[in-house]
C-alpha cells in the first residue's frame, strides 16, 4: 500500500467537480490522494496530497513538480487510474470525487471498478449523486422516507428488496434485462436489500452522510 490510514480518505479524480460535492468531501476528511489528473484540482486550490498515483499521462510537469515528494508513477495500462489508487489506498471510508461525469466511457470504467472492489468501502460523489456498490449478501440502509434510489448490476444478478414503492422478490436482473431506475423509499425509511451480486446504488447527493455513517463510524453496510 502506498496510503494507510485509521482515517477517511478523499479520492480525487480528474474528472468534473463541482464546488458542492468537493466541499462535502472535503468536510468528511482533508487527507487526500490524487488520481493522476486529480493532482491538478488540488494544485489549483493549494491542497498537498496525500500521494498523487497513476499512470501520469495528464499531470502537468508543473504540478508534478510541485508534488514531487509524494508522486508514485504506476508505469502499466491495464488498469484505470481509478483503479491503480484504490488497490493502494487502505481506509475505513474512501470518498471519492471527480470519478464520475464527462465522458462516458471513463464514467463506465469506473463504475466497472466499483462493482469488482465492491467489498472496498467507497462512495462516489457527482452534481447529483452519490454512488457506491453493495456486494452479495443482506444489506440495511436507513433513508429519507421519499427519497429516490436506483439499483443497477453490471452482472447478472438475484435481487429482493423491501421498504420500496416497486419492491422486488427474487428478480433476476442484468444490465440488459430488468434493473430499478428511480425507485422510491417508502415507510419508516428502513430497505433491505439482499442481493447475490455485487450491485450498484444511486441515491440523491443528500443522502451521502446517512450511506456514509455506519461506514465512517466503523460499522458495516449489511444488516
Amino acid at each position: 500500500m502506498i496510503v494507510c490510514s485509521n482515517e477517511p480518505i478523499v479520492l480525487v479524480g480528474g474528472g468534473p467537480v463541482n464546488v458542492v460535492e468537493f466541499n462535502i468531501a472535503q468536510a468528511i476528511s482533508p487527507r487526500m490522494v490524487a488520481a493522476d489528473g486529480g493532482a491538478a484540482l488540488l494544485h489549483a486550490r493549494g491542497l498537498m496530497p496525500e500521494a498523487v498515483i497513476g499512470d501520469l499521462d495528464s499531470a502537468s510537469e508543473e504540478v508534478l513538480r510541485d508534488f514531487a515528494a509524494r508522486v508514485h508513477p504506476i508505469a502499466e495500462q491495464e488498469t484505470t487510474d481509478f483503479e491503480k489508487v484504490l488497490t493502494r489506498v487502505e481506509a475505513p471510508l474512501m470518498v471519492g470525487v471527480g470519478f464520475l461525469g464527462g465522458r462516458l466511457d471513463h464514467t463506465m470504467a469506473v463504475l466497472n471498478v466499483l462493482v469488482r472492489f465492491a467489498a472496498r468501502p467507497v462512495f462516489l460523489l457527482s452534481e447529483e449523486d452519490v454512488v457506491f456498490a453493495l456486494e452479495a449478501g443482506a444489506h440495511l440502509l436507513q433513508l429519507d422516507h421519499g427519497s429516490r434510489i436506483s439499483l443497477f448490476p453490471l452482472g447478472e444478478a438475484g435481487v429482493s428488496a423491501t421498504g420500496l414503492a416497486w419492491p422486488l422478490e427474487k428478480i433476476a436482473m442484468s444490465p440488459d434485462a430488468m434493473i430499478s431506475v428511480s425507485n422510491k423509499v417508502v415507510g419508516s425509511g428502513e430497505v433491505r436489500i439482499e442481493t447475490d451480486a455485487p450491485l450498484l446504488i444511486t441515491l440523491p447527493l443528500a443522502a451521502h452522510g446517512a450511506v456514509m455513517a455506519p461506514v465512517a463510524e466503523g460499522g458495516a453496510r449489511a444488516g
